[in-house]
């Protein structure tokens, strides 16, 4: 595997994989390679795979970042923010090498949109910096239409221990293919919402949530979910906008519709500048909930945001 680079260049392959075998083999062969340069490292792949890498590279781990994709990348919309540029960033000095596996067989139909999104909008998150992101896909586990928007979300791929140029990488398109419209859901709770309603939508958010099953810590988040959505609606949105809530395959659901349209395709995922003032309404809903499905167009935007029950 030959994925060094020494300029300012973002480096993002995806790595088709069959067996934990290869698997072991080409993720613990990447990190050694950082390991010479001397590159920061950082591993963040669901819980069986992180535990083949940390075998694999048995006394070198030592200094590795691991972290469990299933919990810390449950959201994809917050992968970006809080994994990926989060270590970045922090390593601002020279070239950062990091494995990031964001999507596996356990991934629900309802997710994987947000996760093909993520895997695209990484190239407009890191263009221009020194950065080197692995991405592994299950080739035996995963469908042929995971395997397809793949080569479209990465520049470089390998397989079978050869690196090759993707001929049909064009992640904006699928950024576009995934911005699906997201029919409203009979039977759900609704409210509609003005700049003067804001409180009454958030009481309306928390007895609703209550009374489908979410407490505590949860039902703090969405409650701060639909402040951070509401109010962006009346800043943002036109003035004014629907709340709904409803219950889902064990899930509360929650979704505000406004005439707004998201023009920034990072929005939500960018962290804000040291001293920036507001901005971190939508990020903040990504860092709470279990999901968040987004779709923006010229007659609106739809933001909906999970929480397990």
């Amino acid at each position: 595997m030959s994925t060094v680079s020494t300029d300012e260049r973002f480096v993002h392959p995806a790595l088709f994989y069959r067996g934990d075998e290869e698997y072991t083999r080409q993720t613990v062969g990447f990190l050694r390679e950082g390991l010479a340069s001397g590159e920061p490292l950082a591993v963040a792949v669901p819980g069986p795979n992180l535990e083949l890498i940390r075998d694999g590279l048995g006394a070198e781990a030592e200094g590795v970042l691991f972290l469990d994709m299933t919990d810390v990348g449950r959201n994809p919309g917050r992968i970006i923010p809080r994994v990926l540029r989060g270590f970045a960033d922090a390593h601002p000095r020279g070239r950062v090498r990091i494995i990031g596996e964001p999507i596996w067989a356990g991934r629900s139909t309802v997710e994987y949109p947000a996760c093909a999104q993520h895997e695209a909008l990484i190239n407009a998150a890191f263009e221009g910096r020194a950065v080197t992101i692995l991405c592994p896909y299950d080739e035996a586990r995963l469908d042929p239409q995971v395997i397809a928007d793949a080569r479209m979300t990465h520049p470089t791929l390998i397989s079978g221990g050869r690196e090759e140029n993707s001929d049909s990488y064009d992640w904006e398109a699928v950024v576009a293919r995934y911005n699906e419209p997201l029919a409203s859901v009979a039977g759900a709770a609704v409210l509609p919402f003005g700049g003067d309603d804001l409180p009454a939508a958030r009481r309306f958010a928390v007895a609703q949530a209550q009374r489908l099953g979410l407490a505590g810590q949860r039902l703090s988040d969405a409650e701060l979910a639909v402040a951070e959505l509401t109010t962006n609606s009346v800043v943002h949105g036109g003035g004014r906008g629907t709340l709904a809530l409803w219950s889902e395959a064990g899930r509360l659901v929650g979704e505000v519709r406004d005439g707004g349209r998201l023009t920034d395709p990072l929005a939500g995922r960018r962290p804000p500048e040291p001293g920036q003032i507001g901005g971190r309404g939508l990020m903040l809903v990504h860092y709470v909930a279990d999901l968040v499905r987004v779709h923006t167009g010229d007659e609106g935007t739809t933001v909906r945001f999970y929480f397990g029950l």
